[in-house]
């Protein structure tokens, strides 16, 4: 019977078939695997490697997830027992079931999760960053309908940030807007960026750099979100919470005092933490089937913990695009009808 060392090795050599199982809806592109994320969606943010000393080892350069095929396992097939993954990756090796105590503690002991370093670097990023108001991603969430970010302090300014191409290793730079993500004690656990540039001859036209993946995040993000106006001690009654950052800037834009959080996932808006003193939870929606799946899982954990989970559902394809092509005054009589009438009556202008 194979330890969990033992069947991580035993992935990584069959790395390519265990990609075409589990993450179907990728391609091959010279050693690498790609798709776009863990919830096998199409697109191009999620590389494993299928050869060599790092065969099997993955990363996701849009969320800052990353590790071994047992992770991803664990992320496809939405496991939470370590048990679990271990059973699944024998049944595709066709191997015999454990004991499952020895199987639960192989694991633990064997893989690890997301480590600090991540996090380390990405406060060290944070701290080369300037104040948002009057730069490039001021200007840029400006033309998007978001005319107050600049009093978020969790939105900061990077004139030059790295990129890194996945494929290719070609290392260049753009500007980038980045948001602080932390943890419900406030502590910083990683960022967010999205990367800009200039379109044409006007220098107020901003928009997503032309890159594969112009979004992307690093550190620690599983439980933890972009917090706007979320107090770091005492209850929060009632908030609202999903997946894109500027979705929720949209709807912050419409309903200006009530807190909010951006996941930035739909697989971390599903494991967002929820905060103390909560009695109703509005799940933005986005339309993509991956979003679908982390409103289910947030709002079955919502309600195990006594909290009323209630969908915010947009006219088109997202708050931003409601904003922008609707107008704040459609978009905030839109959610009026999807608020309760206390929360209406608090949260929205007369």
């Amino acid at each position: 019977m194979l330890s969990i060392a033992e069947l991580a090795d035993r992935l990584a050599r069959d790395a390519e078939a265990v990609c075409r199982h589990y993450l179907s809806a990728g391609r091959k592109a010279g050693n690498y695997w790609i798709v776009g994320d863990v919830a096998n969606s199409k697109g191009k943010s999620l590389y494993v490697h299928l050869s060599g000393p790092r065969s099997g080892r993955w990363a996701d350069g849009a969320t800052g997830q990353y590790g071994d095929l047992l992770d991803l396992v664990r992320e496809t097939c939405g496991l939470v027992d370590f048990r679990d993954v271990a059973d699944e990756a024998r049944r595709f090796l066709s191997e015999p079931q454990p004991d499952p105590a020895a199987s639960r503690r192989d694991y633990a002991l064997d893989i690890s999760p997301v480590n600090r370093p991540a996090a380390e670097r990405a406060r060290r990023l944070l701290r080369m960053t300037q104040p948002f108001a009057g730069t490039l991603a001021d200007r840029y969430l400006r033309r998007r309908g978001i005319l107050h970010a600049s009093q978020f302090p969790a939105l900061r300014y990077h004139p030059s940030c790295y990129y890194r191409d996945l494929v290719t290793g070609r290392i260049t730079s753009y500007p980038a807007l980045i948001a602080a993500v932390t943890d419900p004690f406030g502590t910083i656990t990683g960022v967010h960026r999205t990367y800009l540039e200039c379109c044409g001859l006007d220098p107020d036209s901003v928009g997503k750099a032309k890159v594969d993946t112009p979004r992307r995040a690093l550190g620690e993000l599983l439980g933890n979100a972009v917090r706007f106006r979320l107090p770091v001690q005492g209850p929060v009654p009632v908030l609202a919470a999903g997946e894109g950052l500027e979705s929720m800037l949209s709807l912050g834009a419409v309903i200006p005092d009530m807190p909010m959080v951006s996941a930035l996932t739909a697989n971390h808006l599903a494991a967002f933490r929820l905060p103390a003193g909560c009695l109703r939870l509005y799940i933005a929606a986005d339309a993509d089937s991956a979003g679908r799946h982390g409103i289910v899982r947030l709002s079955r954990r919502a309600q195990a913990l006594g909290i009323l989970p209630l969908v915010l559902a947009p006219e088109l394809g997202d708050f931003n695009e409601d904003l922008r092509r609707l107008g704040p005054a459609r978009l905030t009589a839109h959610l009026r009808s999807q608020l309760a009438p206390e929360d209406a009556l608090a949260f929205l202008p007369a």
